[in-house]
Protein backbone atom coordinates (compact mmCIF):
# COMPACT_ATOMS: atom_id res chain seq x y z
CA UNK A 1 0.00 0.00 0.00
CA UNK A 2 1.64 3.06 -0.97
CA UNK A 3 0.79 6.64 -0.49
CA UNK A 4 2.52 9.99 -1.52
CA UNK A 5 3.57 12.89 0.18
CA UNK A 6 0.58 15.14 -1.25
CA UNK A 7 -1.55 12.43 -0.11
CA UNK A 8 -0.44 12.28 3.20
CA UNK A 9 -0.74 15.98 4.10
CA UNK A 10 -4.14 15.96 3.10
CA UNK A 11 -4.77 13.88 5.39
CA UNK A 12 -2.82 15.40 8.24
CA UNK A 13 -3.90 18.71 6.91
CA UNK A 14 -0.16 19.89 6.71
CA UNK A 15 2.26 21.27 4.37
CA UNK A 16 4.11 19.55 1.89
CA UNK A 17 8.13 20.76 1.43
CA UNK A 18 10.01 19.35 -0.79
CA UNK A 19 8.78 16.57 -3.78
CA UNK A 20 4.60 16.14 -3.30
CA UNK A 21 4.89 12.71 -5.45
CA UNK A 22 7.35 11.29 -3.07
CA UNK A 23 6.09 7.51 -2.27
CA UNK A 24 6.10 5.56 1.04
CA UNK A 25 5.10 1.78 1.58
CA UNK A 26 6.53 1.54 4.94
CA UNK A 27 7.32 3.28 8.75
CA UNK A 28 10.46 3.39 10.17
CA UNK A 29 12.54 5.09 13.11
CA UNK A 30 13.98 8.07 11.74
CA UNK A 31 17.42 6.34 12.99
CA UNK A 32 16.38 3.85 10.53
CA UNK A 33 14.97 5.87 7.88
CA UNK A 34 15.62 3.88 4.54
CA UNK A 35 14.20 4.47 0.93
CA UNK A 36 11.10 4.19 0.68
CA UNK A 37 9.43 4.88 4.21
CA UNK A 38 7.99 7.49 6.55
CA UNK A 39 9.19 9.09 9.80
CA UNK A 40 8.50 11.74 11.88
CA UNK A 41 10.75 14.17 14.00
CA UNK A 42 9.24 15.06 17.42
CA UNK A 43 11.65 14.81 20.01
CA UNK A 44 14.45 17.08 20.14
CA UNK A 45 17.14 15.26 20.52
CA UNK A 46 16.85 13.06 17.53
CA UNK A 47 17.16 16.71 15.22
CA UNK A 48 20.68 15.33 14.31
CA UNK A 49 18.95 12.46 12.04
CA UNK A 50 16.89 14.37 9.82
CA UNK A 51 19.87 15.46 8.02
CA UNK A 52 21.10 11.81 7.46
CA UNK A 53 18.07 9.63 7.81
CA UNK A 54 17.02 7.98 4.21
CA UNK A 55 13.83 7.91 5.02
CA UNK A 56 11.51 9.25 1.71
CA UNK A 57 9.22 11.67 3.99
CA UNK A 58 9.52 13.07 7.32
CA UNK A 59 6.47 14.66 9.59
CA UNK A 60 7.62 17.86 11.43
CA UNK A 61 6.64 20.23 13.75
CA UNK A 62 6.00 23.90 11.53
CA UNK A 63 8.67 25.30 13.45
CA UNK A 64 11.01 23.06 12.29
CA UNK A 65 13.75 24.90 9.83
CA UNK A 66 16.20 23.02 9.06
CA UNK A 67 20.08 24.16 9.43
CA UNK A 68 22.12 22.30 6.62
CA UNK A 69 20.60 20.12 3.90
CA UNK A 70 18.46 17.50 3.71
CA UNK A 71 17.14 14.62 1.26
CA UNK A 72 13.66 13.75 2.61
CA UNK A 73 10.82 15.61 1.85
CA UNK A 74 8.66 17.16 4.60
CA UNK A 75 5.27 17.53 5.84
CA UNK A 76 4.68 20.36 8.44
CA UNK A 77 1.88 19.90 10.96
CA UNK A 78 1.09 21.46 14.13
CA UNK A 79 2.38 18.59 15.99
CA UNK A 80 4.27 15.74 14.50
CA UNK A 81 3.54 13.31 16.79
CA UNK A 82 0.24 13.90 17.55
CA UNK A 83 -0.23 13.85 13.38
CA UNK A 84 2.47 10.57 12.99
CA UNK A 85 -0.06 8.61 15.57
CA UNK A 86 -3.25 9.96 13.63
CA UNK A 87 -1.87 8.19 10.44
CA UNK A 88 -1.19 4.90 12.14
CA UNK A 89 -4.39 4.86 13.24
CA UNK A 90 -5.73 5.99 9.10
CA UNK A 91 -3.39 3.12 8.41
CA UNK A 92 -4.79 0.64 10.77
CA UNK A 93 -8.40 1.16 9.71
CA UNK A 94 -7.55 0.80 5.97
CA UNK A 95 -5.53 -2.04 6.59
CA UNK A 96 -8.70 -3.73 7.89
CA UNK A 97 -11.26 -2.30 5.38
CA UNK A 98 -12.75 -5.80 4.30
CA UNK A 99 -15.98 -6.62 3.77
CA UNK A 100 -17.55 -9.61 2.12
CA UNK A 101 -18.67 -13.29 2.86
CA UNK A 102 -15.64 -15.81 1.67
CA UNK A 103 -15.83 -19.52 1.37
CA UNK A 104 -15.47 -21.83 2.87
CA UNK A 105 -17.73 -20.61 5.68
CA UNK A 106 -21.16 -21.47 7.21
CA UNK A 107 -24.05 -19.66 7.98
CA UNK A 108 -26.29 -21.22 10.30
CA UNK A 109 -30.20 -20.48 10.16
CA UNK A 110 -31.54 -17.69 11.36
CA UNK A 111 -28.55 -15.79 11.40
CA UNK A 112 -28.97 -11.86 10.78
CA UNK A 113 -26.31 -9.49 9.79
CA UNK A 114 -26.13 -5.58 9.19
CA UNK A 115 -24.15 -4.13 6.20
CA UNK A 116 -20.48 -4.45 5.55
CA UNK A 117 -19.75 -7.75 7.09
CA UNK A 118 -16.47 -9.45 6.79
CA UNK A 119 -16.65 -13.27 7.37
CA UNK A 120 -13.34 -14.44 6.68
CA UNK A 121 -12.95 -18.35 5.42
CA UNK A 122 -13.63 -21.36 7.38
CA UNK A 123 -15.66 -19.06 9.88
CA UNK A 124 -18.60 -20.97 11.16
CA UNK A 125 -21.58 -18.54 12.73
CA UNK A 126 -24.16 -20.73 14.85
CA UNK A 127 -27.83 -20.55 14.54
CA UNK A 128 -29.80 -17.89 15.66
CA UNK A 129 -26.54 -15.12 15.59
CA UNK A 130 -27.50 -11.37 15.62
CA UNK A 131 -24.61 -9.86 14.36
CA UNK A 132 -24.40 -5.82 13.79
CA UNK A 133 -23.18 -3.07 10.67
CA UNK A 134 -19.38 -3.00 9.70
CA UNK A 135 -18.54 -5.90 11.84
CA UNK A 136 -15.08 -8.05 10.83
CA UNK A 137 -14.77 -11.55 12.10
CA UNK A 138 -11.47 -13.13 10.75
CA UNK A 139 -10.89 -16.50 9.21
CA UNK A 140 -11.18 -19.79 11.23
CA UNK A 141 -13.46 -17.87 14.08
CA UNK A 142 -16.28 -19.79 15.77
CA UNK A 143 -19.52 -17.98 17.37
CA UNK A 144 -21.75 -20.00 18.96
CA UNK A 145 -25.45 -20.18 18.94
CA UNK A 146 -27.92 -17.40 20.18
CA UNK A 147 -25.09 -15.19 20.57
CA UNK A 148 -25.50 -10.97 19.52
CA UNK A 149 -22.48 -8.84 18.46
CA UNK A 150 -22.99 -4.86 18.24
CA UNK A 151 -21.96 -2.57 15.53
CA UNK A 152 -18.07 -1.96 14.30
CA UNK A 153 -16.66 -5.07 16.16
CA UNK A 154 -13.90 -7.32 15.21
CA UNK A 155 -12.87 -10.91 16.20
CA UNK A 156 -8.84 -11.49 14.38
CA UNK A 157 -8.24 -15.28 12.97
CA UNK A 158 -8.85 -17.57 15.69
CA UNK A 159 -11.56 -16.19 17.69
CA UNK A 160 -14.53 -18.66 19.65
CA UNK A 161 -17.14 -17.44 20.82
CA UNK A 162 -19.31 -19.57 22.81
CA UNK A 163 -23.29 -20.05 22.80
CA UNK A 164 -25.81 -16.98 24.05
CA UNK A 165 -22.66 -14.58 24.45
CA UNK A 166 -23.63 -11.23 24.32
CA UNK A 167 -20.76 -8.88 22.52
CA UNK A 168 -21.18 -4.83 22.45
CA UNK A 169 -20.30 -2.72 20.05
CA UNK A 170 -17.19 -1.34 18.96
CA UNK A 171 -15.39 -4.39 20.74
CA UNK A 172 -12.25 -5.88 19.62
CA UNK A 173 -10.94 -9.70 20.14
CA UNK A 174 -7.67 -10.63 19.35
CA UNK A 175 -6.96 -13.84 17.65
CA UNK A 176 -6.65 -17.20 20.25
CA UNK A 177 -9.09 -15.45 22.60
CA UNK A 178 -12.10 -17.90 24.13
CA UNK A 179 -15.02 -15.96 25.00
CA UNK A 180 -18.06 -17.98 27.45
CA UNK A 181 -16.19 -21.63 28.01
CA UNK A 182 -17.17 -23.44 30.96
CA UNK A 183 -16.05 -21.97 34.55
CA UNK A 184 -14.60 -24.09 36.88
CA UNK A 185 -17.05 -25.66 38.52
CA UNK A 186 -16.92 -29.43 40.29
CA UNK A 187 -18.60 -30.71 43.40
CA UNK A 188 -16.34 -33.11 45.32
CA UNK A 189 -18.11 -36.58 46.25
CA UNK A 190 -17.42 -39.17 49.05
CA UNK A 191 -15.53 -40.96 47.00
CA UNK A 192 -12.96 -38.44 46.09
CA UNK A 193 -13.92 -38.03 42.52
CA UNK A 194 -15.64 -34.80 41.06
CA UNK A 195 -19.03 -34.06 39.62
CA UNK A 196 -19.12 -31.50 37.10
CA UNK A 197 -21.68 -28.56 37.75
CA UNK A 198 -23.52 -27.33 34.64
CA UNK A 199 -22.71 -23.53 33.89
CA UNK A 200 -25.88 -22.08 32.48
CA UNK A 201 -24.84 -18.68 31.92
CA UNK A 202 -23.58 -16.42 29.65
CA UNK A 203 -20.92 -13.74 29.12
CA UNK A 204 -21.58 -9.86 28.46
CA UNK A 205 -18.99 -7.64 26.98
CA UNK A 206 -20.22 -3.91 27.13
CA UNK A 207 -19.10 -1.45 24.13
CA UNK A 208 -15.58 -0.13 23.80
CA UNK A 209 -14.03 -3.39 25.70
CA UNK A 210 -10.96 -4.67 23.95
CA UNK A 211 -9.31 -8.81 24.41
CA UNK A 212 -6.04 -9.39 23.94
CA UNK A 213 -5.01 -12.52 22.69
CA UNK A 214 -4.99 -15.80 24.23
CA UNK A 215 -7.03 -14.53 27.01
CA UNK A 216 -10.17 -16.82 28.02
CA UNK A 217 -13.59 -15.29 29.75
CA UNK A 218 -15.69 -17.96 31.38
CA UNK A 219 -19.64 -18.74 31.16
CA UNK A 220 -21.28 -18.17 34.63
CA UNK A 221 -22.77 -21.05 36.55
CA UNK A 222 -25.64 -19.02 36.28
CA UNK A 223 -26.41 -15.40 35.60
CA UNK A 224 -23.66 -13.65 33.84
CA UNK A 225 -19.57 -13.04 33.97
CA UNK A 226 -19.54 -9.33 33.05
CA UNK A 227 -17.06 -6.96 31.59
CA UNK A 228 -18.01 -3.55 31.09
CA UNK A 229 -17.90 -0.79 28.90
CA UNK A 230 -14.60 0.26 27.87
CA UNK A 231 -12.36 -2.23 29.91
CA UNK A 232 -9.14 -3.35 28.40
CA UNK A 233 -7.77 -6.64 28.50
CA UNK A 234 -3.99 -7.68 27.63
CA UNK A 235 -2.88 -11.42 26.18
CA UNK A 236 -3.45 -14.53 28.52
CA UNK A 237 -5.24 -13.35 31.00
CA UNK A 238 -7.95 -16.08 33.05
CA UNK A 239 -11.10 -14.21 34.15
CA UNK A 240 -13.48 -17.29 35.69
CA UNK A 241 -17.44 -17.41 36.36
CA UNK A 242 -19.22 -14.90 37.63
CA UNK A 243 -16.53 -11.97 37.48
CA UNK A 244 -17.77 -8.69 37.49
CA UNK A 245 -15.14 -6.16 35.79
CA UNK A 246 -16.26 -2.34 36.24
CA UNK A 247 -15.95 0.12 33.55
CA UNK A 248 -12.61 1.61 32.38
CA UNK A 249 -10.52 -1.22 34.33
CA UNK A 250 -7.11 -2.12 32.42
CA UNK A 251 -5.59 -5.71 33.55
CA UNK A 252 -2.06 -6.49 32.43
CA UNK A 253 -1.17 -10.03 30.96
CA UNK A 254 -0.99 -13.34 32.91
CA UNK A 255 -3.73 -12.27 35.55
CA UNK A 256 -6.24 -14.90 37.25
CA UNK A 257 -9.29 -14.08 38.67
CA UNK A 258 -11.25 -16.48 40.65
CA UNK A 259 -15.20 -16.88 40.69
CA UNK A 260 -17.53 -14.19 41.48
CA UNK A 261 -15.27 -11.76 42.50
CA UNK A 262 -16.25 -8.02 41.98
CA UNK A 263 -13.77 -5.30 40.69
CA UNK A 264 -14.61 -1.50 40.62
CA UNK A 265 -14.07 0.97 37.93
CA UNK A 266 -10.68 2.70 36.64
CA UNK A 267 -8.86 0.05 38.25
CA UNK A 268 -5.03 -0.58 36.96
CA UNK A 269 -4.07 -3.91 37.92
CA UNK A 270 -0.26 -5.34 36.60
CA UNK A 271 0.57 -8.69 35.27
CA UNK A 272 1.10 -11.87 36.62
CA UNK A 273 -1.91 -10.64 39.88
CA UNK A 274 -3.67 -13.54 41.50
CA UNK A 275 -6.85 -12.62 42.77
CA UNK A 276 -9.14 -14.84 44.99
CA UNK A 277 -12.68 -15.42 44.30
CA UNK A 278 -15.76 -13.99 46.26
CA UNK A 279 -14.02 -11.06 46.87
CA UNK A 280 -15.02 -7.00 46.59
CA UNK A 281 -12.04 -4.64 44.74
CA UNK A 282 -13.52 -0.76 44.92
CA UNK A 283 -13.26 1.76 42.33
CA UNK A 284 -9.77 3.15 41.49
CA UNK A 285 -7.55 0.57 43.14
CA UNK A 286 -3.83 -0.18 41.90
CA UNK A 287 -2.47 -4.01 41.90
CA UNK A 288 1.34 -3.77 41.29
CA UNK A 289 3.01 -6.75 39.47
CA UNK A 290 2.82 -10.26 40.64
CA UNK A 291 0.82 -9.29 43.68
CA UNK A 292 -1.93 -11.85 45.32
CA UNK A 293 -5.00 -10.50 46.49
CA UNK A 294 -6.77 -12.90 49.35
CA UNK A 295 -9.09 -10.13 50.51
CA UNK A 296 -11.52 -7.34 49.81
CA UNK A 297 -9.92 -3.93 48.99
CA UNK A 298 -11.41 -0.64 49.37
CA UNK A 299 -11.78 2.37 46.84
CA UNK A 300 -8.37 3.81 45.73
CA UNK A 301 -5.87 1.76 47.89
CA UNK A 302 -2.68 0.77 46.01
CA UNK A 303 -1.06 -2.69 47.08
CA UNK A 304 1.95 -4.98 46.48
CA UNK A 305 3.21 -8.42 47.46
CA UNK A 306 2.01 -12.06 47.98
CA UNK A 307 -0.12 -11.80 50.48
CA UNK A 308 -0.40 -7.76 48.89
CA UNK A 309 -0.91 -4.88 51.40
CA UNK A 310 -0.75 -1.03 51.26
CA UNK A 311 1.78 -0.50 48.84
CA UNK A 312 3.79 2.62 50.82
CA UNK A 313 3.96 -0.40 53.69
CA UNK A 314 5.01 -2.97 51.32
CA UNK A 315 7.92 -0.77 50.44
CA UNK A 316 9.17 0.24 53.94
CA UNK A 317 9.08 -3.28 54.42
CA UNK A 318 10.94 -4.57 51.77
CA UNK A 319 14.00 -2.46 52.99
CA UNK A 320 14.02 -4.67 56.04
CA UNK A 321 13.35 -7.74 53.85
CA UNK A 322 16.93 -6.97 52.30
CA UNK A 323 18.74 -6.38 54.72
CA UNK A 324 17.37 -10.07 56.71
CA UNK A 325 20.42 -11.44 57.28
CA UNK A 326 22.33 -8.66 59.02
CA UNK A 327 19.31 -7.82 61.47
CA UNK A 328 19.52 -11.73 62.51
CA UNK A 329 22.99 -11.42 62.71
CA UNK A 330 23.36 -8.83 65.33
CA UNK A 331 20.12 -10.51 66.97
CA UNK A 332 23.32 -12.89 67.69
CA UNK A 333 25.45 -10.82 68.57
CA UNK A 334 23.07 -9.07 70.93
CA UNK A 335 22.25 -12.41 72.88
CA UNK A 336 25.82 -13.56 73.26
CA UNK A 337 26.45 -10.31 74.83
CA UNK A 338 23.23 -10.36 77.83
CA UNK A 339 23.93 -14.45 77.96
Amino acid sequence: MKFTAAQIAGILEGEVIGNPNAEVFKLSKIEEGTEGSLTFLANPKYINYIYSTKATITIVNNSFEPENEISTTLIKVDDAYKSFSKLLEYYNQVKLMKSGIEQPSVISEGVTYGENLYLGSFCYIGKNVTIGKNVKIYPNSFVGDNTTIGDDCILFAGVRIYSESVIGSRCVIHSGTIIGSDGFGFAPQEDGTYNKVPQIGNVILEDDVEVGSCTTIDRATLGSTIVRKGVKLDNQIQIAHNVEIGENTVIASQTGIAGSTKIGKNCMIGGQVGIVGHITIGDNVRIQAQSGVGKSVKDGETLQGSPSFNYGDWNKSYVHFRNLPKIVADLENLKKKTN
